[in-house]
Formats: structure tokens, sequence, C-alpha cells
């Protein structure tokens, strides 16, 4: 049982949160993994029974993987609510909705604005605090402008070479204020990066100050460094110290903010959290810690494979290089014909031609590396566009039908062929592709690259349980990630 020192509330866990995307959710898995939390990912919110299951007994904190990033308003509506009431009763300090460190969203879809309103409503009317920045994955946000790494260079949102040409969610917009005001009426005040400079007492009475003056519904943290990320850690644990759940939105900055904040408190000792260490314990067990976290990075390492399936539904220029790198080392590549296969009257002959093509390959030994879209340029996204619309689908329904068929065909090849390892590309459309394996829970076992770390996963079906997938978002990873993940190795850090 875990008690806030603030108050001496008894919370059953930590920490619990919804992903909007799949990509993203295995990205907090990471953060708390490189923290020592032991975390499970769930595709559905796991009963009581499931949790007490010896699996998954003695979680510090678990998610629950979703979609909310490709959902209308109305859809999210549907899709939320009873996800924010279930997770309501897990008796966690903070729930999280995690969101991209880019910020996807729009009115129309991925409305984060809806997000907020649904936490205010099932959660009560404390202020949301929203972090976005994550200095590990190269995402600062100052005095309320976004800025994200591309390759070596960093951009404002707005003039991101990926994020600004956004085929969903394209950001016209850096100012993550009026961002999130085009989606909801809440109001939004920022605590910069001035307010969280200073000593402790300085950065309360100006958080205090702002709340009390503003009466703020969301409150925007600036994130530009690891020190004042964990003041901002500091500021959002004291702020869990009421009667209920604390609810909040952000990217993976929420769990590096608290992790930082819990590390700097003396509750992470020997990969376990703790909340009632004292004081005096707490500076005598500093260096301990620090040495048992060096040890565990070290020893985070996987064997290679022989063989890997590569699924990519993203068509980022970051993924382009890293496809283009692949096919270079011996990956077999093969084109995922997405407009005819949601045509009924091509659909067969079309998916039954690349089975049997990628199988012949995988007889060989071969890796296969199978691919929507070569990049942003790709023909195949146009026709896919036009497919879609030939069909009477909307332009939201690609990620679904994409997901889906991506899905269907990985489950396939991975039973036929008994591969041990998978790595799934595309934020938008990986959920669909992960429900589509029939899993139902993943857990960390190495963090390869940062934001995208190696899983283990858990199924029924015998031939899919203990199957290693790597998931990645479509900025995540260096050009050589596709290689890196079919050799193993260990723990990476920075870009």
């Amino acid at each position: 049982m875990l008690k806030l020192a603030a108050d001496n509330k008894d919370f059953s866990r930590l920490l619990c949160y919804y992903g909007d995307d799949f990509t993203g959710s295995t990205d907090v898995l990471e953060s708390l993994y490189l923290a020592g939390i032991r975390t499970a990912l769930f595709l559905e919110p796991p009963s009581e029974a499931l949790l007490k299951e010896e699996r998954f007994s003695g979680l510090d904190a678990f998610g629950v993987a979703g979609i909310g990033r490709s959902l209308s308003p109305d859809e999210a509506e549907a899709e939320l609510r009873p996800i924010f009431e279930k997770l309501k009763q897990a008796g966690a300090a903070i729930v999280h909705y995690k969101i991209c460190s880019t910020f996807d969203s729009s009115p129309a879809v991925g409305n984060i604005g809806k997000a907020a309103e649904l936490g205010r409503s099932v959660f009560g009317n404390h202020y949301i605090p929203l972090v976005v920045g994550v200095p590990y994955l190269g995402r600062y946000t100052l005095f309320g402008n976004h800025f994200a790494r591309a390759g070596e260079k960093m951009h404002r949102l707005d003039r991101h070479p990926t994020m600004s040409r956004h085929p969903v969610t394209p950001m016209k917009e850096a100012d993550l204020r009026r961002h999130l005001a085009e989606q909801s009426d809440l109001k939004i005040s920022l605590m910069d990066i001035m307010a969280l400079d200073g000593a402790w007492s300085e950065v309360q009475e100006s958080l205090g100050r702002l709340v009390e003056k503003e009466q703020p519904d969301v409150v925007l943290f600036d994130v530009l460094d690891e020190e004042r990320l964990e003041t901002t850690g500091r500021l959002i644990w004291e702020a869990a110290s009421g009667q209920d759940s604390l609810f909040v939105i952000g990217s993976s900055g929420i769990e590096y903010a608290l992790s930082a904040c819990w590390r700097a408190a003396g509750r992470l000792i020997e990969g376990q959290t703790d909340g009632l260490l004292q004081e005096h314990q707490q500076d005598q067990l500093q260096g301990q810690r620090i040495e048992q976290q060096k040890e565990q990075e070290k020893n985070a390492s996987v064997a290679a494979v022989e063989q890997l399936l590569v699924v990519s539904g993203s068509c980022s220029p970051v993924t382009e290089a890293q496809i283009a790198h692949a096919l270079q080392a011996g990956f077999v590549g093969i084109a995922v014909p997405a407009s005819e296969l949601i045509n009924p009257q091509k659909e067969e002959q079309s998916r039954s031609g690349m089975l049997e093509e990628a199988r012949e390959h995988l007889r060989k030994g071969k890796s296969i590396l199978l691919y929507s879209a070569s990049g942003g340029n790709d023909p195949a996204i146009a026709a896919f566009r036009g497919a879609l619309a030939a069909h009477g689908y909307d332009a939201e329904d690609s990620s679904r039908l994409l997901g889906g068929i991506l899905g269907s065909l990985a489950r396939e090849l991975i039973k036929e062929a008994g591969l041990k390892r998978i790595v799934i590309a595309g934020g938008d459309t990986s959920g669909y592709v992960t429900r589509e394996l029939g899993i139902y829970a993943l857990e960390c076992v190495a963090a390869l690259a940062p934001g995208a770390p190696l899983c283990r996963v858990a199924s029924d079906d015998p031939a899919l349980d203990g199957l290693e997938l790597a998931l990645k978002g479509g900025q995540v990873g260096e050009t050589d990630f596709f290689s890196s993940v079919k050799q193993g190795g260990g723990t990476k850090h920075g870009f």
C-alpha cells in the first residue's frame, strides 16, 4: 500500500493511464520501466480479477492502450467516459490521459479539449495539469509554444517538417493554448519557465497565485530542462494529495516529471516504489539508488533474432529513411496495396498474392518489411484516399481500415512462420494493428530507443503469447531502427 506524505491518504497504485494511441502508450511503459516502476499495458480496462492474477500481481501502475487520437468528439464521448469511470475506481493517486508529445489533435479528430472536458466531468473540477514537453524525446515547451526535434534540428511545431503537414492533424499553431482553445471553451493558463525557476517556496507561491487569480480549468507547464521538469513533477504530486485521483493530461513528460520527483524524494528503491521512507533514510540511500539504476540499464539487453517482421502504416520522413535503410540492410520490402484490399472485387486475389510472396521470403530466412507507403510522396497514399472515397468511406476511417489490414496480415505471418519479434510503425494505425493481433497486455523488457521500447505480449493464443513487440511513432527512432531491433542490444538514451 502506498501513502502520500502530504496527508497519508492511501492509494493502491501510483498511477494509471489511458493512451490515445498505441505507440504513445508504450512510450509511458518505457518511462516507468526506466524508473523501476512495474507497469503493464492492457488493450482493455483490466478487471480486478485479472490484476490479481500471478502474472500481474504487484503492479505499481497500469495503462490502457486506446485509439482516442483517431476519434471524433462524439466517438470520444462513447469511448472515454466509461474508461475514465473505470480508471477512477482503480485506486491510483494519478490518472493520466496520455497524448502525443507533438500534440496531435484537431477539433474534428483526436480532440484533446474534449478529453479534458470529460476528465473534469468524471474526476471533478480541480484544474488539469498539462505537460507536453519531454527533453528525453527532444520535445520542449517554452512560453506556451511547443518545439520538436526532427533529425538534428529543432523546429517550432507549426514549422515542423512532418507535423505541419500531417495528413490528419496538421499543426498550424505552435502556441498550445491557442491550439487547444480551438477544441474547447475550457480556460487555459500557463505556468511558464520563469515561474518554474527559483526556490521551491517561490514556485509554489507562483502556481498558487496563478490558480487563484485566473481560476483555470487547465494549467499548461513549460518544459525546457530536466531540473524544472522535476519541479513540475513535484507540483503535480503535491496536487495529488487530495481525496480523489488527480486527472492529468500530457505526454510521457508526465511520467518523467513524476519519476524525477519520486527519485529525488527517495521513493524509488531497488526497482520498487515506497512512499513511506523517512528523510534520514533518503540521504543514505541516494547513492545506492543511482548505482542500482545504472546496473538495471546495463543489464537491460535483449538477444538478436534471426528474422524480424516490420509492419508500417507511417508515411513520415523519419520512417521513410528507416524503410530505405532496412531495404539496403537486406530486409525484403513488400508494398501493401491498401487501395485494393478495401475493394471487395480485388481483395482476395491481392491479399493471397502478397501473403504468398511474404511466405516465400520467410522460408528463405529473410526479414520482411510490409509498408503501406514508402514515404510521404508515395502515390499509394493518394490511391488509398481515392479508394476510400470510391467505396463510401470517410477520411477518418483510414487508420481503422489500414490498421485492420496490416494487423490481419501480421497475425497470419507470425503464426505461420513462428516469428518471435515484430515492429509496428505508425502511431495512428498502431492501435488497430495490435488489436487485430489478438493480444491483451504488454510489459516492457528493454528500452532500445527513446520512445520505442521492446515489449513482451500476453495473449490467450499460445502462438502469440510471449511475442516481442516494438511499437514506434512516425517521428521516433534513428535511421537504423529496424535493423537495431533485429540485432537487439541494450538500453539507449538520447538521439
